[in-house]
């Protein structure tokens, strides 16, 4: 096989392993908000808060469902440790020159302002790095409020809200209140039932009113408990 073509294949593979991860093991992706432009006309810096170890491969769910180019900032220990992400948009954190090229060329650019995972809660110690690639790129900054929760389901579900664009010295602010807003709706809501007003991206959980699934069929049938 040509180096190219094994190339080609092999960035095919590292994304549908991927895509195969979100939906084997989440009960599905919803969104809520504006999605920002992306393509010739447009690229935008995504910066959602990081409270989860699938957030990044949420977003890559999201970007490939809207059909956008994915790029994504990683630490150099975790891209050592997993260097085949780099065939799904990862750069290393320190490549904020290449962020922004891709970003004014039409990528959405996801920069966790919080640098690095952190305990599910408030936003924490938001970093100027999303900014400035956002500010370098000439592109909208974006609030991406996420969470991956357990709920009524067997398996956990993902959520993003998008807020408006905003200046730098209002990202904290901004991030903050989106993410103020998922988790009130999140606390408010039948915890047997998807979030109303979001959109489905991928996957199809389990409620109340589906048909019992054949596994438990069958353990009714055998157990004879009726």
């Amino acid at each position: 096989m040509p180096k190219k073509e094994s190339h080609a294949w092999a960035t095919l593979m590292v994304r549908r392993s991927i895509r195969r991860s979100v939906h084997r093991e989440l009960a599905g992706v919803w969104v809520r908000g504006n999605l920002p432009a992306f393509g010739p006309t447009g690229g935008a810096v995504l910066a959602p808060n990081h409270h989860s170890w699938w957030d990044g491969y949420v977003v890559l769910e999201l970007a490939t469902w809207a059909a956008a180019d994915f790029r994504v900032l990683m630490t150099p220990h975790q891209l050592s440790r997993f260097p085949f992400l780099r065939r799904a948009g990862a750069l290393a954190a320190g490549q904020v020159r290449e962020a922004a090229r891709f970003a004014r060329t039409g990528s959405w650019v996801v920069v966790f302002p919080e640098g690095a995972v952190r305990p599910a809660g408030p936003v924490q110690d938001v970093r100027a790095g999303a900014a400035w690639v956002a500010r370098t790129a000439g592109v909208p900054l974006i609030p991406v409020a996420l969470r991956v929760v357990l709920r009524g389901a067997q398996q956990p579900e993902a959520y993003l809200r998008f807020g408006s664009p905003v200046s730098e010295a209002l990202l904290p602010q901004a991030l903050s209140r989106e993410l103020a807003l998922l988790d009130a709706e999140l606390a408010d809501a039948d915890p047997e039932q998807p979030l109303a007003g979001y959109l489905r991206v991928c996957g199809r959980r389990v409620t109340p009113d589906d048909p019992v699934s054949l596994p438990a069929r069958m353990l009714t049938w055998i157990t004879g408990d009726r």
